[in-house]
This record gives structure tokens, sequence and C-alpha cells, in this order.
């Protein structure tokens, strides 16, 4: 007896995802920081990679998983046209080096990649629709970087899943989708790109049409085959349906859109074999190839990510002595992590995994005595660990379980009071242009800038899709062009300040009333210390905005904030570690150091500095610190305001270390040194390693040096702060103030208490004098420390001492 329709179950349809490889690394590589290995190798785009498989198998559960990747060598189109894609830069190093590795990835994920000479990334996948196109039991998503692939979608049958902003933000666009983003569907999505061109693959489109004008067309016509119909048939009726210019514009634009199109649209006959894979695919059957991967490539959240995904235990099982299973003490584990740490300075906050790991073993107390009896051989590395991190553990500890109290009440009207005002500077942007848009929008905010507006860069910038960038940096080279672009640099500042701090911290404090962050004493390769959930060391300062946030960490009843900070503290380390006379006695002579050096700089005497001068000397001082090249300190320079040449720059440079050749004899002996051994250490013994060096990338051996001149400054503060705290915590012990005076912030040069109002003043001379006595000046060639101490009822508004 047959069966009633409503009774015959339909098999739900298999789903095979598609990878566009290169548009997915090509994304990660700009939307992610320049991450690297500890043996210098490039790695974020393929931790971009790595992340957005991993996303594809958690929010589209693929049973087919294969990938599609551009081959070396022109394409079909680039015989046809040879100026196609002339407009890219050639890709970085750093990116190549990326790309070829990126076979690995997939091998270690079992994902097949399928290829083709002569075709592009996007051919593959369309032949691959192609061959499917009669397939009901398979429906296909696209993972793509790019919008080119929407021309393929079909209905739900074929989708595409792509980025909208940065690695996180994605979207599905089905047949409706498209339509909604649009205004008319898939199959005229080839159209659009012919009408209006591409920048980034240099497709050409019609000169003088835009978006909006190629989206009118498409509506009114349909396909530009349509449109030249109508246009042959009856001119004066065509005319009456588009502006006149446009109407000229598509008259004698023909042959270019048409070659356009033929470039734009992706071909389904690329000579590949592909059948449908026997076996389906699941992240767990591949698990621990991609977990050695991440090991392989330093990626210790992305590990866990995967582990959490198939059910492994977040930390492998560890063996005590005898072969025997054992929970470890913590407080051992701990010292253990710090001491890792030390030895190797590039795996910040190691695990209990990175300890075995280290030590090649799965027993516990095997890693430690391994790690210790390393730690001693190296001699001064062991004098840091005795001397600084041990006995700040417990310091750091009782900080973060301390906390700092937050005044609710002030940041809820902060956050009434900078919503208004984000109000009233949009109202401000609109009138600017004329119009309402989405200022949060990229895509229409460059619209506005730079085609209503005709705001025009000297240099274009363009993002990794082909877009005019409108990144702030950008924005801040055009901040004289218009007053609108002072407007949205203020309107993002505001955004972010709301969203990252005054809407989110009310939610993160405690039933105590007090917010406990988590400050990480091994959580930065420099050694300085590190914040999170939330990073409290990057609570902004320098515009009123940010100040007034400060003001909502505020004591309690009958206690005061007691901060006290180095004044020009890596300055003077420079000074001390590179025994510079004359700037040596400039220190030893007090008064203000950069009026100093720029009557040094700029051969005046020092009551003839002007204000541009000391600025000037400034920007110079602590780019020296940090590396900084030519080009970077022409474009600090030029930031404060006026212009300064590439050759004015060189000349302000070479002039510094003319006047303090002892600093540049300094800087050139600490990067031969750093080549030479892998690391740099500072004045106390910490190490900072640089596997940069070894990188057979010119770029990446560049910016290690960069990173080794400054790496025994900057560690060397971390070190003086950090026998600040234990000789603070000491001497108020001592005191027996331990409940009268607490820790509660580090931000990098300056320690913040919450202290007795009765003892305010008194605890806040005893800490000044302590972080200036810690370090005795003649370990620094004589250079005085100095320390400057203020006390407020909050942290925005502290009186000096």
């Amino acid at each position: 007896m047959a069966k009633k329709k409503s009774e015959v179950k339909t098999e739900k349809p298999r789903r095979l995802v598609i990878l566009d490889s290169h548009a997915i690394i090509h994304r990660a590589y700009h939307a992610l920081p320049d991450f690297s290995s500890s043996k210098g190798e490039p790695t974020g785009a393929l931790y971009g990679l790595i992340s957005m498989l991993l996303k594809i198998a958690e929010t589209l559960k693929p049973d087919y998983l294969v990938a599609a990747r551009d081959l070396p060598g022109k394409t079909h189109r680039h015989e046809a046209y040879e100026a196609y894609k002339a407009t890219r830069v050639k890709a970085e190093d750093e990116l190549v080096a990326q790309l070829e590795r990126a076979p690995e990835v997939f091998k270690a994920f079992g994902i097949p990649v399928y290829a083709a000479p002569g075709f592009e990334a996007d051919d593959v996948i369309g032949t691959i629709v192609h061959k499917l196109r009669g397939r009901k039991n398979i429906e296909t998503i696209i993972a793509s970087g790019d919008l080119d692939t929407l021309q393929l979608v079909q209905g739900k049958r074929v989708q595409v899943f792509t980025l909208r902003k940065g690695m996180n933000d994605t979207v599905i666009y089905n047949e409706e989708g498209v339509r909604e983003r649009y205004g008319f569907g898939p199959e005229r999505v080839v159209d659009y790109k012919a009408l209006r061109g591409d920048p980034s693959d240099n497709i050409p489109g019609i000169k003088g049409i835009g978006e909006k004008t190629a989206t009118e067309l498409i509506k009114e016509f349909g396909s530009i085959e349509d449109m030249y119909r109508a246009l042959e048939k009856d001119e004066t009726a065509f005319a009456k349906r588009v502006k006149p210019r446009i109407a000229e514009l598509v008259k004698g634009g023909k042959k270019e859109a048409l070659f356009s199109k033929s470039l734009a649209t992706i071909r389904a006959d690329a000579p590949i074999d592909f059948p449908i894979p026997k076996e389906t695919w699941t992240l767990a059957t591949h698990a621990h190839t991609i977990i050695d991967m991440c090991d392989e490539l330093e990626f210790k959240s992305l590990k866990e990510r995967v582990r959490s995904f198939v059910g492994l235990p977040p930390a492998v099982e560890v063996q005590m002595k005898s072969g025997e299973k054992g929970t470890i003490d913590p407080e051992v584990l701990r010292e253990t992590s710090v001491a890792m740490w030390l030895l190797r300075s590039d795996t910040s906050n190691p695990s209990l995994e990175d300890i075995l790991r280290y030590a090649k073993t799965d027993d516990f107390e095997k890693a430690h005595t391994h790690i210790f009896s390393e730690l001693k051989k190296t001699g001064r590395l062991e004098e840091v660990y005795e001397k600084i991190e041990r006995p700040l553990i417990p310091i750091a500890t009782r900080m973060n379980k301390v906390g700092v109290h937050v005044d609710v009440a002030h940041l809820k009207e902060l956050e009434r009071e900078y919503q208004k005002e984000l109000g009233s500077i949009a109202g401000r942007i609109f009138k600017h242009a004329g119009r309402e848009f989405n200022i949060d929008s990229p895509k229409q905010l460059g619209v506005v800038l730079y085609d209503e507006l005709k705001i025009t860069p000297t240099r274009q910038k363009m993002t990794a899709g082909g877009a005019r960038t409108t990144r702030e940096d950008e924005l801040v080279k055009l901040k004289d062009a218009h007053p609108i672009i002072a407007d949205v640099l203020a309107y993002r500042e505001l955004r972010k300040l709301l969203s990252t701090y005054v809407e989110k911290i009310p939610a993160l404090v405690g039933a105590d009333g007090r917010l406990h962050a988590e400050f990480l004493q091994a959580g930065t390769t420099t050694g300085r210390m590190s914040s999170q959930n939330p990073n409290l060391q990057n609570i902004p300062v320098k515009t009123d905005y940010g100040r007034r946030i400060r003001e909502g960490f505020a004591a309690e009843r009958g206690s005061q904030f007691v901060a006290v900070d180095y004044s020009q503290i890596e300055l003077r380390i420079a000074a001390g570690l590179s025994g510079d006379k004359k700037l040596i006695q400039i220190f030893k002579d007090g008064g203000d150091v950069h009026r100093a050096i720029a009557a040094d700089v700029f051969g005046v005497p020092a009551d003839k500095v002007d204000y541009e001068m000391r600025r000037r000397a400034k920007v110079i001082n602590f780019g020296i610190l940090y590396g900084m090249g030519v080009n970077a300190l022409k474009a600090n320079l030029s930031d404060g305001g006026g212009s300064v040449t590439r050759d004015e720059a060189a000349a302000f440079l070479k002039a510094y270390f003319d006047n303090f050749s002892g600093l540049a004899q300094y800087i050139e002996k600490t990067k031969a040194e750093a080549a030479r051994l892998g690391y740099t250490e500072t004045l106390f013994g910490r190490r900072r390693y640089f596997g940069g060096f070894s990188s057979p990338l010119p770029q990446m051996r560049a910016q290690a040096e960069r990173m080794a001149m400054n790496a025994p400054m900057q560690g060397t503060q971390s070190d003086i702060i950090k026998l600040a705290m234990v000789a603070a915590d000491k001497a108020m012990a001592e005191k027996g103030w331990h409940e009268k005076v607490r820790l509660i912030l580090q931000v990098h040069d300056e320690l913040v208490y919450e202290v007795e109002e009765k003892i305010a003043d008194e605890a806040a001379k005893l800490i000044r004098h302590t972080m200036e006595t810690v370090v005795p000046s003649s370990k620094l060639s004589g250079v005085p420390i100095v320390a400057e101490a203020s006390i407020g009822k909050n942290w925005g508004m502290m009186k000096k001492l």
C-alpha cells in the first residue's frame, strides 16, 4: 500500500561549504594585528584563517568542507585584459609566506583544496556550484572574504557566508538577502559591477557611474544588455528615463560596460574533477592534527577553542612522581609559570600545558625541576626571579582580590551625558553632509566624504576589499580638509569610550561595589604587567572625555586615593644605560628635560626654546626610545601642526645623535648584541627573546631590530616598578599598614593605592621615597630617579603633593 503524501519523509539536504581561501586569508591579514611566532614567522593571517574555519564549524555545521584557491601566474582574465588587477600593490612578503603555509592548515583540518591553472578561485567555486546544480540533496554555502560570489546565489540552495567587518561580524546572503542589500537579485550583481567598475580588480566599468547610479540603472532597465537594447531602440525614450548626463555616459560606455561584465562574470568551466566526498566532515575527526597545528603556530587560545568544541579537557592530565596522577599546588604552579616565562619571555602567562611542553614531559614535578634547573644556569635570571618576580606573586594576588571601588552612579550619569553629546556630534555631521546616514558604516561614510563632499586625500588608501578607507589614522591626515573630519573623529572617540568603558564597567562591578580586574604579572614579553577583564591600564587620559571616566574610580568613605608615578623614567633609564654624559648631566641638573634637549638639538639657549621646539624635542625623545625611523618621525612631528619634510626629520635625528653620541653608540651596540644572541637584557638581567632575527623575511628582521632597541629600557622600567611594589609592600608591613594602605592599580609607571584618610599624606610620602630609592642612582650612572605623588577622592581628580 502506497504511503500518503503527508507521510513521505523528505531527507534533509547535506550541507557543502566551499572556502574562498585566498579571500579569507587576505581579509584576515588586513583585519588582524601583525602576529608572529617566537621563531619570527608571521602568523596573523593564519590565525584569522583557523579562527574562521572554527567559526564555520561551529555556526554552519558543514557535512562537507572543501576549499578553492588561486594558483600563481596569469589567468584567462589577464589574457583578455592586460591591466586586470594591475592597480593591486604587490603582496607583502609576510602575506605571501602565510599564503604558502595555508595548504598545511587545510591539510590539518582534512579539507581538500581545488585549483586550476588559468582560473581564479571564484571560477573554481562557480564550477563546483554548476556541477551540483541538479543535486537537490546538496545545499551549498560559499565562505568568502568579499562579495564577488553573490552572483552565484540561488534562492536558499546556494548562499554566501561573508565578513562584514573584522573577523567576527559575519552575514549569510541568500537570494532575499541580496535583494535587501542591493535592491535587485543575484543575477544582476555582475551587471552592477560592470557599470560601476571595481577598483580592487581594476575593472573599468563606465567612467562617472558610481554605486547609486548603477543601482538606479539596474532597477530601471535590468541587465546591461536590456539597458542597451532600450537605448538603441529609442534614444529619446531612454533619455526621458534617466538624467541627460547619465544617458551620455551610458551611450559612450557600451564597450567598457560589456567588457567589464565579461571580466566580472564568474566562469563555470574550470577543468576540475569534483566528486562529493565519500565521508562527511567533522571537526572532532581532525581535532588532534588541528591542535598540533595550533601548537606549531603558537595559537593557545585557538587550541582551547578546538578542545572545548570537541569536548576534550582544557588541560592535559598531569602525572606526578612515580607515575601517579594528581593535582598541583596552585602556588607551585604559579611560581613555575613565572619561572618559565623568565626563560622564554615570548610565552606570556604560561599555562600548565606550556610548562609541560617546554620541559618535554607530562610529569609536572619533572617539568618543575627542569625549569628551575635551567633558571639556575642563567645566573642573573634566577636573581630576577628571587628578588623581583617571586616576592611579587602574593602582592599581585592581593591587588586582584582587593579590586578598585567604582562610583556606578557617576558612570551612569556620564552615560546619559555622553549619549546626548554623541547625538549632538551626529547632528553636526549630518549638517555638514547635508543628509543623514549611518556614521558607523565605513562604506556610507566614504561616499559622503569622498563622493559628496569631494574631500580628496593626497594618496587614496584602500581596504583589502578595494573600498576607500576611512580608518582613523587616515582621517587624521585630512583633519584640515573639512570640519566634518574633526566631528567624525570626536564621534568615534566618544562611541568607543561609551561602549568600551562607560556602559560596560558598571555591569562588571561585584556585590562589594568593587571592580576586580585581573592584573597579570607575566602577561607581556617586555616584563611589564598587563591587565584584563577589563584592561584598567588603558583607561584614556589624553582627552576630557577620557579623564572624566577616571572620576568613576573613587575611594570608599574614609579613604583617599594615593597615586605615585615615575617622572620620565624611560628617558632616565636610557641615559643611565647608555652612559651618555650630556644626557646624564641634563637629568642631574634637573629642570625641563625636553627644553634642555631642544636647546642642544636646535642649537639655541634654553631660554630661547619655544613651544614648537620643545614639542619636537619631546617627539624625538620618545621616538628614539621606540626605534622610530625617519618616516615615522616625520609623521609624528607633523601631527602636532605644521608640516615636516622627510629631509627635515632626518636632519633632526642626525642633530640628536650628533649631540648625544653616547646614546647613539649604545643603541647600535644593543642591536648588534641582540642579533648575535637572539635576546636583550635589562639592567637586572631580565631577557627578552626575538625570534625575528632568524626570520628569512627582511621586514621581520627589521621589526625585531626596532623592538630590541627599546627592550632593555622598557624592561628595566618594568623591573624598577616591580621592585618598588615589593619594597613599598614591605614598608607598609613594617608600619602595620597592610589593611590601611591597599594597592589597587598598577599602570606601567604608576602605582595607585587606596589609603585611610588620616594617614594619606604620610603614606604618599613614604611610597614616593620608596619608589625613588629602590634602585640607587649609582646603578644608573648617577641619574636620579624621580617620582611624583598625588592625592584625591577619585582617580580623575588628583592633586600633586
